[in-house]
C-alpha cells in the first residue's frame, strides 16, 4: 500500500500552527478512512482530524500537548510490514527496532493517501464541514484547478466557502482563503447585563505561554493599529425610545432583545447607503461588499473571537437576537465552524455590559471601520430649558483613513443615531 502521511492542514487563514490535544488512536491501532485521529486547538477553534488512508497508525511524531507547524508531519499511515524508515529518518525521527508486526490483520487498501483535513469538534464523531452554499454531507465540489491549489497549500476544502456555480470551489476562494481573514478587534460578549467569562487565574509573578489564538491577536491587532491610519469619531445617542421599546418587547412578548442586537441591526441597515464603510482595503485597490456581514466580538477565555451574522441587513430583530446569542455560546465552547467566524465586511465590539461608558477598537483588518458601544447610562439630560433622566449610550466608530474619510464617519453615524433613536424603523 502507499503510505499516508499524516498532515497538519491549515485550517483557518491566520493558523501557522497547531497544538495537538490529544490522539484519539495509539500506535498499532488500526485506522480507517473517516476515523477521527485527533483534536487540535488551532488559533480560533478545537477541531477533530479526520483520515483519509486506511492502515496501521504506525507512528505519533507529535505527542499531546505537542506543537507543529501547519504543513508538518506529524504522523504516519502503513501496513505492518510497509518500511517507513526513509521517511522517519527525513522527519528526524528515529525507526522502530524492526520485530513482528502488530496483531492486527490490516485492512484493505485504501485509494491513494491525501493530507489529512480538520473539521470542527460537535461530538464524538464530528461530520465533515461543507461550504455554506453548497449543503449536504457529499463530496465538496470543487474545480479540479482548485483542488490542485488546495492541495498544494495544505487547505482543507471543506472549509472554504464556494462562490461558483452551485457553491462549486474555484480558484479565486481558495486564493481568498489563503489570504486571510483576521483575528477580531476588541472584547465584548453580546447580550444585556454583566457577562461572566471564565477568563484563566492568573498570578502576580507569574509568566504566561501564548495560546495559538492570543498569537494570533497579537500579530493581527499589531499590523492593523501600525499599518491602518486609524481616527475616530464619537456621538452621544438618546436611547431613550429604544429603552421603552425593548421593555415593552420583554414584557409583552417575552422577547429578550439585548441593546446589541439593536446595535447590530442598525448597523446592518445603514452600512449598505455607505459602501465604503462596508469595505476592505486591498492593498492597490478598495473593495465594496455587496452583502453586509457584521461581525460581532465575543470575549472567550483563550482571548477574542468574531463570530459573523451574515446577511444582516435582511435578517429581522428576531432572528439576529437569535443568532447572536447562538453564535456567542458556541464561541465559549470553541464549536464554531470556519465559516461562521470568517469573512465579516464590519464589526460591532460592546463593552456596555461591563458599565464602560466610552472605549475605542482596533480595526479588524481588512475592514475599513469598527464600532465601538458603550452602556446605556442614566444622565441629565437638557431638554426645552427643563432637566430630566435621559438615557444616553456613546458609540465611537474607528476608520481606516485610507478609506474612509472624518465626514462619511460623521454621516454614517448619524444614518445609525437616527436609527436608534427612532427603533420602530428597525421593524420596517
Amino acid at each position: 500500500m502507499t503510505v499516508s502521511k499524516v498532515v497538519l492542514a491549515k485550517l483557518s487563514p491566520t493558523m501557522e500552527e497547531g497544538t495537538i490535544v490529544k490522539w484519539s488512536k495509539k500506535e498499532g491501532d488500526p485506522v480507517k478512512v473517516g476515523d477521527v485521529l485527533a483534536e487540535i486547538e488551532t488559533d480560533k477553534a478545537n477541531m477533530e482530524m479526520e483520515a483519509q488512508g486506511a492502515g496501521i497508525l504506525r507512528k505519533v511524531l507529535v505527542p499531546a500537548g505537542g506543537k507543529a507547524p501547519v504543513g508538518s508531519l506529524i504522523g504516519v499511515i502503513a501496513d505492518a510490514g510497509e518500511d517507513i524508515s526513509t521517511l522517519l529518518k527525513a522527519a528526524g525521527t528515529v525507526a522502530p527496532a524492526p520485530g513482528p508486526p502488530p496483531p492486527v490483520a490490516a485492512p484493505p487498501p485504501p485509494p491513494a493517501a491525501a493530507p489529512v483535513p480538520l473539521t470542527p469538534v460537535s461530538g464524538p464523531r464530528a461530520a465533515p464541514v461543507p461550504p455554506p452554499p453548497a449543503g449536504g454531507r457529499g463530496r465538496v465540489k470543487a474545480s479540479p484547478l482548485a483542488r490542485a491549489i488546495a492541495a498544494r497549500e495544505n487547505i482543507p476544502l471543506a472549509a472554504v466557502s464556494g462562490s461558483g456555480p452551485g457553491g462549486r470551489i474555484v480558484k479565486r476562494d481558495i486564493e481568498s482563503y489563503a489570504a486571510g481573514s483576521p483575528a477580531p478587534a476588541a472584547l465584548a460578549p453580546p447580550g444585556p447585563g454583566p457577562s461572566v467569562v471564565p477568563f484563566p487565574s492568573v498570578a502576580p509573578g507569574q509568566e504566561i505561554p501564548l495560546s495559538s489564538m492570543r498569537k494570533t491577536i497579537a500579530k493581527r491587532l499589531s499590523e492593523s493599529m501600525f499599518t491602518a491610519p486609524h481616527f475616530y469619531v464619537t456621538v452621544d445617542i438618546d436611547m431613550g425610545a429604544a429603552v421603552a421599546l425593548r421593555d415593552q418587547l420583554l414584557k409583552g412578548e417575552n422577547t429578550k432583545i439585548s441593546f446589541n442586537d439593536l446595535v447590530v441591526k442598525a448597523c446592518a441597515r445603514a452600512l449598505p447607503r455607505f459602501p465604503l464603510v462596508n469595505a476592505s482595503w486591498m492593498g492597490d485597490r478598495i473593495a465594496t461588499h455587496s452583502e453586509v456581514h457584521v461581525g460581532v466580538a465575543v470575549s472567550i477565555p483563550d482571548g477574542l473571537i468574531t463570530p459573523v451574522v451574515r446577511n444582516a441587513d435582511r435578517k429581522s430583530l428576531l432572528e439576529i437576537s437569535q443568532e447572536v446569542k447562538d453564535l456567542a455560546r458556541r464561541a465559549r465552547d470553541k464549536k464554531l465552524r470556519p465559516e461562521e467566524f470568517m469573512g465579516s465586511t464590519f464589526t460591532v465590539s460592546n463593552l456596555g455590559m461591563f458599565d464602560v461608558s466610552e472605549f475605542t477598537a482596533i480595526i479588524n483588518p481588512p475592514e475599513s471601520a469598527i464600532l465601538a458601544v458603550g452602556a446605556v447610562q442614566k444622565v441629565p439630560v437638557v431638554a426645552e430649558d427643563a432637566v430630566r433622566v435621559g438615557h444616553r449610550m456613546k458609540v465611537t466608530l474607528s476608520s481606516d483613513h485610507r478609506v474612509v474619510d472624518g465626514a462619511l464617519a460623521a454621516q454614517f453615524l448619524g444614518e445609525v443615531r437616527l436609527r436608534l433613536e427612532n427603533p420602530i424603523s428597525l421593524f420596517a
